[in-house]
């Protein structure tokens, strides 16, 4: 397969080889107590493609699920399914068995790779799906019973495993889909992104050599491989030998202890998770002496937050990145700086910075022009991670993917509000074109609000909502903060100084614990149930 110096044409599992053959006794991957090392990785990874190679058949649809679970074998799955030259479907146990089923239905995968632990879904997953499967589970010591209850299905199970051995490497075109991620609709029904091999290739090359990661790096994974940053965790720290630590969830309610235990040099997180850690008296000053770089993305990052971790964190660089998952993984980046930063933020929120290597970046208006230096509009960006649009759904990608006025190439609109830079300045991030609401008439950026409440109070984790809804918007604005105590009189009396009435909550809530979705980040779809009683 031809390579070009820029890396567009490759194949996700290029790097992961390459470290293979110069690393191979080195640790790959460390989950569930379970350590594997390159060499390890490759062997089984290697048996898994070969098996899905000997029972492809030419009309398949070239992608694998991967119902796995932060396990060894969801590495070897998703693995397996690229050197199989597939690509890959990540599932997960802990959604709605329901939601599972129809991402696997939708995709249309003809097999799919099983960890032990969600193995006892399978009978309720495969229930809904009409055309033959071929279930890998390397687990799996004894698969005749699941024979006998799926006789429609091929099962392979782990010693069935050991007779695949003519693995032969995929020649995948650069176009060709590296992963299929399901991300929420809003219509209900969740979206594939169609992720190429080309676009993960454009951000892989420049963020391993943007953080220099070698060998010697140990990197987290505290994404699920639902959510498209563990995409990075992974094949970044592939990309270069080094080693990919998961935790379990039981893990993650400690987060400082399992940076210490694995001796992380590498860190990456949504915000939220600073957050909690900051508001549980785990930012200990110096705690994290190991770390050299963290990372951050998924939400907006408020300057105490990474204030609290710098000091936690001494020895490490922090950057802020952003990107949706159509424009693969992250496509800006912004250093934080203790003594430039505070200047360049807008509402308390980190800045997202300047855009990656061949990223271009239009901020328009409600009309797709693009706003003078210094406004604010919708952010659209074209370039190389520019995804290839959604799953068999030519209407949604129309939608999303367009040709603004006096353009020729397509660009991905992202829904994010941002400043338009007037100089060399960053990009800032001012929330969601959705999150601007209307109260009597004015509109209320949510953002601003939290923003106040947040330097009022100085807690991180605040969450501002629009509630009740009315004919004509909203009836007025709720508060929803994560920790306490909080003198809620004081902070009623402090945010009514610096906001317009109209502006200033009706009702606050404090609570120890916020909604959070499966990728971590607060579930604002969530918070209007937990409002409970007002205060």
């Amino acid at each position: 397969m031809e390579l070009r110096a820029d890396g567009s044409r490759r194949g996700l599992w290029t790097g992961f080889l390459r470290s293979a053959k110069l690393f191979p006794d080195r640790p790959a991957v460390v989950a569930q107590d379970t350590s594997l090392s390159y060499r390890q990785l490759r062997e089984v990874a290697a048996r898994i493609a070969a098996c899905i190679q000997a029972h492809r058949e030419g009309s398949s649809t070239p992608l694998t699920a991967v119902f796995a679970h932060r396990s060894a074998t969801a590495f070897a799955g998703v693995l397996g399914s690229l050197l199989a030259g597939n690509g890959y479907v990540p599932l997960n146990r802990t959604f709605p068995i329901a939601r599972t089923r129809s991402m696997l239905v939708r995709s249309e995968c003809p097999s799919i790779i099983v960890d032990a632990d969600s193995l006892p879904q399978m009978d309720a997953l495969i229930a809904g799906v009409n055309e033959p499967l071929l279930v890998i589970a390397p687990d799996l010591e004894d698969p005749r019973p699941y024979r006998e209850r799926w006789p429609r299905h091929t099962i392979v199970g782990a010693a069935d495993l050991e007779g695949y051995a003519d693995w032969r490497e995929p020649d995948a075109h650069e176009d060709a889909i590296a992963y299929l991620l399901f991300t929420s609709g809003s219509t209900g029904v969740p979206k594939g992104v169609m992720v190429a091999h080309r676009n993960v290739a454009a951000y892989v090359n420049h963020v391993a050599e943007r953080f220099a990661i070698t060998e010697l790096d140990v990197v987290s994974q505290t994404f699920d491989m639902t959510f498209d940053l563990s995409a990075s965790d992974m094949f970044v720290a592939w990309e270069r030998g080094a080693r990919v630590c998961c935790p379990s969830q039981k893990t993650l309610i400690n987060p400082g202890r399992f940076i210490r235990e694995q001796g992380l040099t590498v860190w990456f997180s949504v915000p939220s998770m600073v957050a909690l850690m900051k508001q549980s008296g785990l930012l200990k000053p110096g705690g994290f002496p190991s770390l050299r770089l963290s990372l951050f993305c998924g939400e907006p990052l408020p300057v105490a937050s990474v204030e609290a971790w710098a000091m936690a964190a001494p020895n490490s660089v922090v950057e802020n990145l952003y990107g949706p998952t159509e424009l693969t993984i992250a496509c800006t980046g912004y250093r934080w700086d203790p003594k430039r930063t505070p200047a360049e933020a807008e509402m308390g929120i980190v800045p997202i910075g300047a855009p990656f290597p061949g990223m271009e970046v239009l901020i328009v208006d409600e009309h797709l022009n693009e706003v003078a230096p210094g406004a604010d509009g919708e952010l659209l960006m074209s370039g190389p991670q520019m995804s290839l649009g959604y799953w068999k759904d030519p209407e949604k990608t129309a939608a999303a993917f367009v040709v603004p006025p006096r353009r020729r190439e397509m660009f991905y609109r992202t829904g994010d509000r941002v400043r338009r830079p007037a100089g060399d300045g960053p990009l800032t991030h001012l929330g969601r074109m959705d999150s601007q609401i209307k109260i009597l008439g004015h509109r209320v950026e949510l953002g601003e609000v939290e923003a106040v409440v947040r330097g009022a109070s100085g807690v991180d984790g605040v969450v501002a909502i629009g509630w009740p809804i009315t004919s004509s918007g909203y009836g007025g604005i709720e508060v929803l903060i994560e920790g306490g105590p909080v003198d809620l009189d004081g902070l009623r009396a402090a945010v009514a100084v610096l906001l317009p009435d109209y502006m200033v909550p009706r009702r606050w809530h404090v609570r120890s614990r916020l909604p959070r979705n499966a990728n971590g980040k607060y579930d604002r779809k969530a918070m209007p149930a937990v409002l409970g009683d007002s205060q």
